[in-house]
């Protein structure tokens, strides 16, 4: 078999066989394919494109390039939920336990940021002492013990990706559809659980800018899932506007915690119960609406935030920052942005926002990069809201001040004002099941 063969196969439009998809990605690993002739055959996949069974062969064997992980011994149904980034951001910190707290088993590995959108892992370690490496044997017992843990990503999944991605982010190729769910899939089915919800953002701080570009990947990656024996759903979400209102790394714990106790923003506590609710009915506890109601009940009973302080002191948290957010470090400075005219708000650039709190020390530009866990941005108003010429819209906070002047005109450039008050937007589009 030779390279040579599949990317003029590919280009002239045919289909690849289990085989070549095989040959190339067990080329890309051990790197006897060069990085020319990988990069070929991505470009002709970003121009002919893939059926969904050659996307499905793709993503397996990305998913079999590296470890993958054993939940087996997890007593009970086991359901994660993956989320495709975005601005604000803070939804598993808020449907994990809740989902946890209602006895469905949750053993969830996340990422890390990078660029403009917020990793979990990030945020959790926001929270003093909190461990994000755990061995398998205590992520086991942890998750039989109290139904939750949340770790990064310490294995070597999928390392067939990541050599793919770095050649794609310098060719253009980013953006093919069969290669975005491939990257995402098989991260995600290296991991060992029943359920998966998928969250695929939709707008300006999210990959896909349309709904419709949305709506496709979220139906290619449940059928990916599905082929793998997988019980999916996925949700459109609305990420034209960033979720909730804080914009960093312990504000978006602060968030979160508020949440779980019923005071969250409408927005954030809207997803949040919606996803919970599709993750348990998935693990067959009810419809929906069902699940919806039992997730509502673990808020409003206490048991979600116990949960999430339960996994908190298990994984070496201060527990003392979720019970009173007061106890949280704060920034050094803030600064006030004000609208510079009145008017309604009509739209928000949210990939921009992450920008300007990438820019306060918030996030990372590379892996290496420090962050500033104090930093970040809350919204005193959003798309919709009226404003005061002069009205405070938005606070930044960081410990370095020489950072405001960048990350306010960042933010005032992304926010457009306009004297009609714009059309309310959905915050979920669609259901995929």
């Amino acid at each position: 078999m030779r390279m040579y063969d599949i990317i003029k196969k590919k280009r002239d439009g045919g289909e690849l066989t289990t085989e070549e998809i095989d040959f190339f990605i067990r080329g890309v690993t051990d790197g006897s394919i060069p990085d020319y002739q990988t990069s070929a055959l991505c470009m002709a996949i970003y121009y002919r494109g893939m059926s969904v069974r050659e996307t499905c062969d793709l993503t397996f064997a990305v998913r079999d390039s590296g470890e993958k992980v054993d939940f087996s011994s997890i007593r009970g149904i086991r359901v994660d939920k993956h989320s495709t980034g975005g601005v604000g951001d803070k939804t598993s910190l808020v449907v994990a336990p809740i989902v946890a707290s209602l006895g469905v088993k949750v053993a969830k590995m996340s990422g890390r940021g990078l660029g403009h959108t917020g990793g979990t892992v990030d945020k959790l370690e926001a929270i003093e002492g909190f461990c994000t490496t755990l061995s398998d044997a205590d992520f086991i017992r942890q998750v039989n013990d109290i139904g939750l843990a949340i770790v990064g990503q310490s294995r070597q999944f999928a390392p067939a990706d990541k050599k793919l991605y770095a050649l794609r982010d310098v060719t253009a190729t980013v953006d093919s559809m069969p290669l975005i769910a491939a990257s995402i899939m098989g991260k995600k089915l290296a991991a060992d659980d029943d359920c998966i919800v998928l969250d695929v953002k939709t707008g300006s701080g999210s990959f896909m800018k349309t709904v419709e570009q949305s709506r496709a990947l979220a139906r290619l990656m449940v059928d990916i899932g599905k082929n793998a024996g997988k019980r999916m759903k996925a949700l459109i979400t609305n990420m034209d506007r960033p979720l909730g209102n804080a914009i960093g790394n312990a504000i978006e714990v602060i968030e979160a915690v508020e949440t779980l106790r019923g005071n969250g923003p409408e927005d954030l506590t809207e997803v949040c119960l919606t996803l919970a609710a599709h993750m348990l009915s998935l693990a067959d506890m009810g419809t929906p609406d069902e699940a919806l109601a039992l997730a509502k009940r673990a808020i409003a009973d206490g048991s979600a935030l116990a949960k999430l302080k339960e996994c908190v002191a298990a994984q070496g948290g201060n527990v003392r920052l979720i019970e009173d957010t007061n106890n949280f470090k704060r920034a050094k400075y803030s600064h006030a942005v004000v609208s510079p005219a009145r008017g309604y708000i009509a739209h928000a650039d949210t990939e921009a926002y992450g920008l300007a709190s990438l820019a306060l020390g918030a996030g990372r530009n590379t892996v290496e990069d420090e962050i500033d866990f104090s930093a970040g941005i809350v919204l005193n108003k959003k798309t919709g809201d009226f404003v005061e010429e002069s009205e405070t819209i938005a606070t930044l906070f960081s410990d370095n001040a020489a950072a405001f002047p960048a990350a306010e005109q960042k933010l005032l450039a992304a926010t457009t004002l306009q004297a009609v008050k714009p059309a309310d937007e959905p915050l979920i589009y669609d259901i995929i099941e």
